[in-house]
C-alpha cells in the first residue's frame, strides 16, 4: 500500500516538488560529504545493536538477531539516504522515507527496536554535539498566543474529511481503552469506537461528571467528550483553536440535541474565565510546550471550583529522555506537530506542586492501548489511500502520514512512550499513585 517509488527524489512531479522542497532535493553542501560518511557509519553501527536486517544494493547488514525473521530496512539510494541523515539527523531519516530512499515491508517492526534503544544508538560523546549540529526550533513555532493557532491549524485543520478516512465513528483522535487487552492480542476495527467511548467515560467518571456538573474541556477534538458529558446531564464549555474541529463538533452537538448544554468556542486556553466543577483535557498538553506548562496549570487552577477535579489524558516519556531531548527539533515538529512537546509524570507533578494548588492524586497507564489504536488507524489510512488521494493529498503526504503513524506506534510498542489518565485535585493527602 506504499506510494509508488521514483528512481530519484528529483523525479517528483513539479507541483509535488514545490510542496515538498526538502524531499525533492538531496542536501549538497561543502560539509555534506563528511557528514554523510559519518551518518552512514553511525547508522551501520546502530543497526548492529537492534534486531533488524538492513539491505543495501551491494549487500546485507544483519543486526543482533533475537527473533526468527528480522524486519527489513531496504536502502534503495544509499548516497541520498546518508546525505539526508548526515545533514538533518532523524529529520533526514524521516525525509529519506518520504523520498523513497529507504523502504520496508514492516515499518513498525523496523522502527520499534530502534525506538527501544533510542538512548544508546548515538555514541555518548557525540550526543553532546547534538545541539551544535541539529536544527533549532523556529521562533515562529513557539506556543505563544500569537503562534499557537497557526501551529494547531497546520495539523488539525488539514481536512475533517482526511481524519474521517481513518478515525472511527466517534471521530476521536487519541488513545482508546480496549476491554481486556492482553499482550499479543490485536483488537479488530469493530472494537475501536466502543474503546474510545470507554476511554472518555473513564475520564468523565474520574472527574465525577454527572447531572449539573459545570465542565470545561480544553481541546475539543471533534466533540465526542462534549456529547458524552452532556448526555450525563452536565453543562459543557469546550475551547479549541481548530476552526475545522469547532465547526464539526458544533454540528454534532446540534444533531444530538445538546446545543442548550454545550458551548464550543474558538479560544486559547489562556483566555478562559469562569468557574467549573470539572476540567478535562485529552492529549492537548502535548501542544502546550514546557515553557507554558505553568500557565496551563495555573489557568486550570484559577477556574476550578472548590472541590473540583481535573482529569487529563497525556502522552508521556521517561523524565531523563524528556530533559535530554527537550531542545531537539524533530521530524514530528517539522511535518506533523509544530510546537509540540511531550511531558513526563515527574515534570507534571513538579510543575503543579510548584505553580498551583493542584496535586496529582492518581495515574492510570495505558500505553499498549495506544499502540493498538495507532495500528488500527494506520491500517485504515493505508486501506483508504485512494480516498486520501481523491481529497487532494499527494503520494508524498501519504508516505509522511504512514511514517508518522508507524513512528508513533513504534514509540508505544517499545515502551519509549506511554499515555496516562491523570487525576488532579486540591486534596491535601493525595492517593497512592498506581
Amino acid at each position: 500500500m506504499n506510494a509508488p517509488l521514483r528512481d530519484r527524489p528529483g523525479d517528483l512531479p513539479p507541483d509535488e516538488a514545490a510542496r515538498w522542497p526538502d524531499i525533492a532535493h538531496v542536501p549538497h553542501t561543502p560539509s555534506s560529504r563528511i557528514r554523510s560518511a559519518a551518518a552512514a557509519f553511525l547508522f551501520r553501527k546502530a543497526s548492529r545493536l537492534v534486531d533488524v536486517r538492513v539491505e543495501y544494493p551491494d549487500g546485507v547488514l544483519a543486526g543482533r538477531r533475537r527473533s526468527g525473521i528480522q524486519p527489513r530496512v531496504i536502502i534503495r539510494r544509499p548516497d541520498s539516504f546518508a546525505r539526508r541523515v548526515g545533514a538533518h539527523g532523524l529529520i533526514g531519516f524521516g525525509e529519506a522515507y518520504m523520498a523513497g530512499d529507504w523502504t520496508t515491508d514492516d515499518l513498525v517492526g523496523v522502527l520499534t527496536p530502534y525506538a527501544a534503544r533510542m538512548a544508546q544508538l548515538v555514541p555518548r560523546p557525540l550526543q553532546f554535539l547534538r545541539s551544535a549540529v541539529l536544527p533549532k526550533h523556529p521562533p515562529a513555532e513557539e506556543n505563544t498566543t500569537a503562534n499557537t493557532r497557526s501551529n494547531i491549524a497546520r495539523h488539525y485543520d488539514l481536512s475533517n474529511h482526511l481524519f474521517a478516512t481513518f478515525l472511527d465513528e466517534t471521530m476521536t483522535y487519541s488513545s482508546a481503552l480496549f476491554d481486556g487487552l492482553e499482550p499479543g492480542t490485536r483488537p479488530p476495527w469493530s472494537d475501536l469506537a466502543d474503546a474510545q467511548r470507554r476511554k472518555i467515560d473513564r475520564l468523565l467518571e474520574l472527574a465525577d461528571v454527572g447531572p449539573g456538573t459545570r465542565v470545561l474541556e480544553i481541546g475539543t477534538g471533534w466533540g465526542e467528550l462534549c456529547l458524552r458529558a452532556a448526555a450525563r446531564g452536565a453543562t459543557v464549555r469546550s475551547v479549541t483553536l481548530s476552526v475545522e474541529q469547532r465547526d464539526l463538533a458544533r454540528e454534532r452537538v446540534a444533531e444530538a440535541g445538546f446545543a442548550d448544554r454545550v458551548t464550543i468556542d474558538l479560544l486559547d486556553y489562556r483566555q478562559v474565565e469562569g468557574e467549573y466543577d470539572a476540567v478535562l483535557s485529552v492529549e492537548m498538553i502535548e501542544a502546550v510546550g514546557e515553557k507554558y506548562w505553568p500557565t496551563y496549570f495555573a489557568t486550570i487552577d484559577n477556574v476550578l471550583a472548590p472541590g473540583g477535579r481535573v482529569a487529563i489524558q497525556a502522552i508521556t516519556m521517561p523524565h531523563k529522555r524528556m530533559t535530554a531531548s527537550r531542545s531537539t527539533y524533530t521530524w514530528v515538529h517539522k511535518y506533523i506537530f509544530p510546537g509540540g512537546q511531550l511531558t513526563s509524570l515527574d515534570a507534571l507533578e513538579s510543575v503543579t506542586r510548584r505553580e498551583t494548588s493542584l496535586r496529582l492524586e492518581s495515574t492510570f497507564a495505558m500505553g499498549p492501548h495506544y499502540a493498538e489504536t495507532l495500528r488500527l488507524w494506520r491500517e485504515r489510512f493505508l486501506s483508504r489511500r485512494d480516498s486520501v488521494i481523491a481529497l487532494g493529498f499527494d503520494p508524498t503526504f501519504i508516505r509522511m502520514w504512514e511514517f508518522y503513524l508507524g513512528y508513533s506506534e513504534a514509540g508505544f510498542r517499545s515502551r519509549y512512550l506511554d499515555v496516562h489518565q491523570l487525576l488532579f485535585t486540591r486534596d491535601s493527602t493525595p492517593g497512592q499513585l498506581q
